[in-house]
């Protein structure tokens, strides 16, 4: 493994569905703040629509708020590479039609130095997951009923 990506965290995606392509901005000042604080570090941030006709296309967006401010203005340049055409049509066919969607790669940077040291110690990742906050309502609400 190349020295650069020695102290690299592990490497995360997102597909955030907007119904109606209604996007508010408000979880925008969230996102800039896990960047400002060092947490997570954006690799790729794009925005997409798919047309009723199930067509994709790419989305310019400026001004999520409607404030006149460049919303986004942080994010400009926001890509590595790593989300190709593929990976945003791929991306898209989770999408409903009339709905748009922000396409997110980010490194967990918090976790880097964790992860380093695993690598070094010659441990390797064999599986991950992320639990759906509705599942684990529903595990919790189970629990309750249960006692």
């Amino acid at each position: 493994m190349s020295d650069d990506f020695e102290e690299v965290g592990p490497i995360d995606y997102l597909v955030v569905e907007f119904p109606g392509n209604r996007m508010t901005g408000e979880g925008l000042p969230l996102l800039v703040d896990l960047v400002d604080r060092g947490i997570i570090r954006i690799l790729d941030l794009t925005f997409v629509r798919k047309d009723d006709d199930g067509s994709v296309t790419g989305m310019e967006v400026a001004d999520l708020t409607g404030d006149g401010e460049l919303d986004l203005a942080v994010f400009k340049g926001a890509s590595s590479g790593l989300l190709g055409q593929d990976d945003i049509e791929e991306a898209a066919t989770a999408l409903e039609p009339g709905c748009s969607a922000g396409i997110l790669v980010y490194e967990n940077v918090w976790a880097a130095p964790f992860a380093a040291a695993l690598r070094r110690g010659g441990a390797r990742l064999v599986a991950s997951g992320r639990v759906p906050v509705q599942a684990l309502v529903a595990a919790l609400d189970e629990t309750e009923a249960a006692h």
